[in-house]
């Protein structure tokens, strides 16, 4: 075995399913440091933060209509054809009016209509921790699939150079009659399926690597094994309890469907009578053209005011008020029944995903036991050849039977990991909170732009406009197959 798989199975053996905090201190091209440029750049988590923000805004315009309102019109006229009969009609006149009107009462539809912003508030936010999570998740994964593809190309790069020594002593052997020409062609078809598989490896490689650069927004480099997880469950039944009291999905789907309760009382209101207070003033300026040649004798301009207040009262309105509610009522038992779907879901992927989870760590177990047994194997395989008890197609097998059990205690490791983090996303447990990350900076707190912008009311009140703050991937070069110094057959 060469050295680089002999890195390579290191940093998969020191990726245990123990306990330890993500939060130790943090070295270059680590599973932590990915995580942070995930957070702090990746493209879908800062445009969930820039929806929840637009969110947010559900809050100041549900309260705006319970607010006073104010306007002023100004009108200018210009009488082009008058009244006969009238010798004091003026030729042009402005009017401005001033009105200001303050909600009452409005049957219930501001008050419920705020209330149920403030819950799409709350579930929007319980679904940006679920968007980091789910970033996180993935970002693991190709994490873990950059190390998985990156031993397994070193695993096969070394078949194919443990199978070209192979056909070179079997081409000698050959040529001194020691073997025949059907133990050549057994080597040399190896050595090509091997050279094949060699092939798809490196492939499998950049594209593992390319979705790196796509989800963390840098080039992976040389990656360390990442620490064992925080908090994993002991019990499938304390997995459960966990997810179904903090899945921010579920948690989401809760707060919708109270909203969807408030909605459908504030669609109701639209039948109860509305009260307000109004106030006018006006302003006309006749510019000295009222009563024509006795214009002196008229004032040229007034002002008047009043108040007073308004009640309507709605009497038929074609049935829109109760359409309406039906309308939100339907769209609450819908809501209501979500909570059920989703809840069935978080149930059903956290016991599958325990099951993956507890099953990649038995699989690892026996493939560990596998490698040992097939070195075993090869060793007296090879020795039994050499003596004549053997054949070629025996060694190969045995060879074959080593590289399939080595590839599936790397897969098996980084199946384990990616299901106990997974595991611990269903769980509520897997954003930045928990793992305690150093971003650079605070940790984003969707509860700072939302206590900024809730009791804001001035017309004028505008944010600076707006622009990406994620970062690009085209200037970074294409992702190759290089692991360490390249490796290539024959070499």
């Amino acid at each position: 075995m060469n050295a680089h798989v002999g890195l390579k199975r290191a940093l998969f053996a020191a990726a245990g399913l123990g306990a330890i905090a993500i939060g130790a201190p943090a070295q270059a091209d680590t599973l932590r440091e990915a995580l942070v440029k995930a957070y702090n750049t990746n493209p879908t988590l800062e445009a969930a933060r820039s929806d929840q923000r637009a969110t947010d805004e559900g809050v100041p315009i549900a309260r705006a209509p319970g607010l006073p309102s104010a306007n002023v019109t100004a009108t200018h006229i210009e009488f082009v054809r008058r009244s006969a009969n009238s010798f004091t009609a003026p030729e042009r006149n402005l009017g401005i009016n001033g009105q200001l009107v303050v909600p009452i009462y409005s049957g219930g539809a501001v008050k419920n209509n705020l209330r149920a912003a403030k819950e799409l508030v709350a579930a929007g936010q319980a679904s940006l921790r679920n968007t980091e999570s789910a970033i996180f998740s993935q970002v693991v994964a190709a994490y873990m699939d950059v190390l998985r593809t990156e031993a397994l190309t070193a695993l096969t790069a070394n078949q194919v150079e443990v199978l070209r020594i192979n056909l070179e002593a079997t081409n000698d052997r050959f040529e001194i009659g020691d073997l025949t020409r059907t133990d050549v062609a057994q080597s040399q078809s190896r050595f090509a399926q091997a050279q094949g598989d060699f092939q798809q490896a490196q492939a499998n490689l950049i594209a593992a690597r390319e979705l790196y650069i796509q989800l963390v927004g840098t080039a992976p480099g040389e990656l360390d094994a990442p620490p064992p997880l925080p908090g994993l469950p002991e019990t499938v039944g304390q997995a459960i309890v966990t997810a179904l009291e903090q899945n921010p999905n579920l948690i989401a789907a809760k707060e919708r469907a109270e909203a969807a309760g408030f909605s459908t009382k504030a669609a109701g209101a639209g039948r109860y009578p509305t009260v307000g207070v109004f106030s006018n003033v006006d302003y006309s300026d006749f510019y000295g053209t009222l009563g024509g040649p006795i214009s002196s004798d008229f004032l040229q301009s007034e002002t008047t005011a009043n108040v007073g207040v308004r009640l309507t009262v709605p009497l038929f309105q074609g049935g829109l008020p109760a359409a309406r509610q039906r309308q939100a009522g339907a769209r609450e038992s819908a809501a209501l029944n979500e909570v059920i779907a989703f809840e069935r879901d978080v149930i059903a992927q956290t016991r599958a995903t325990y099951a993956n989870w507890q099953s990649a760590g038995a699989v690892i177990k026996s493939s560990q036991t596998a490698v040992e047994a097939a070195e075993l194997s090869l060793e007296g395989v090879r020795a039994e050849n050499s003596i004549g008890n053997r054949s070629i197609l025996d060694v190969l097998n045995a060879e074959q039977e080593l590289l399939s059990a080595r590839a599936q205690l790397v897969t098996a490791r980084r199946n384990a990991y990616v299901a106990g983090f997974n595991l611990l996303a269903l769980m509520g447990k897997a954003e930045a909170r928990d793992l305690n990350l150093e971003t650079g900076g605070p940790l984003y707190d969707p509860m700072v732009n939302y206590e900024r912008v809730r009791g804001r009311q001035w017309d004028w009140d505008r944010d600076p406009k707006a622009e990406a703050q994620s970062t690009r991937t085209v200037d970074i070069p294409p992702a190759d197959a290089m692991i360490g110094p390249r490796l290539e057959p024959g070499e």
